[in-house]
């Protein structure tokens, strides 16, 4: 029986990036967006392909940052899908690489229990290329897991992590039912379900 569902935010309950939409403010979508495929195919190291891409954003307004974070596009069936997971009284946690500023509105919106994401740094109210927090590295959503297993007293046979791309890896492998949505090949290697086509409400079929 399932207790904990965690998800990835970025292609996953978010129907795109947040970095590549923010880029793309800048004119620069395509050469982030490049460093952000490589990353989530796991050709490169997740800390390194993040301060990468940040380091391109300085100078970003931070009102233009907070309303592309404002609206973003969800992935179809989302809150109808978080919705039936806490009816059955599961608690749902959103883990991801990207922003604190994309995932303190979707959960608003969505209504997820919690989540854990990075802080784009500010200064005189613009992006500073600079980001900190909790899900910097290749390994930062399996070692939260774990503390949140422990904290809830959640076992990984009750934990269900459903996501998409390589940094997802640590997180599968502390739970016992690992779902790869709309996901690269590495992390369906790692998966014991898959749903390939953009409808979260599929993945309540494997509860």
């Amino acid at each position: 029986m399932i207790k904990l569902c965690v998800f990835d935010f970025d292609s996953t309950l978010m129907d795109g990036e947040t970095i590549d939409f923010l880029a793309g403010a800048m004119g620069i979508g395509e050469q982030v967006s490049a460093i952000t495929e490589k990353a989530m195919q796991g050709e490169l190291d997740f800390f390194e392909s993040l301060t990468r891409r940040v380091g391109l954003l300085e100078g970003l307004e931070a009102a233009k940052a907070h309303e592309i974070c404002t609206s973003l596009p969800y992935m179809p069936n989302a809150k109808a899908c978080i919705e039936a997971l806490k009816a059955k009284g599961i608690t749902v946690v959103v883990f991801s690489g990207g922003f604190k500023s994309a995932t303190g509105v979707a959960k608003e919106h969505l209504g997820f229990h919690a989540h854990f994401s990075n802080i784009l740094h500010v200064k005189d109210h613009k992006l500073t290329g600079r980001v900190g927090g909790e899900m910097m590295f290749d390994t930062s959503k399996g070692e939260m897991l774990q503390t949140l297993q422990t904290l809830l007293h959640v076992t990984p046979e009750e934990t269900m992590a459903v996501g998409d791309g390589a940094n997802d890896r640590s997180m599968f492998a502390h739970a016992g039912t690992r779902v790869a949505f709309c996901a690269k090949p590495i992390l369906k290697q790692a998966a014991n379900a898959i749903v390939d086509h953009k409808d979260l409400k599929e993945i309540l079929n494997y509860l």
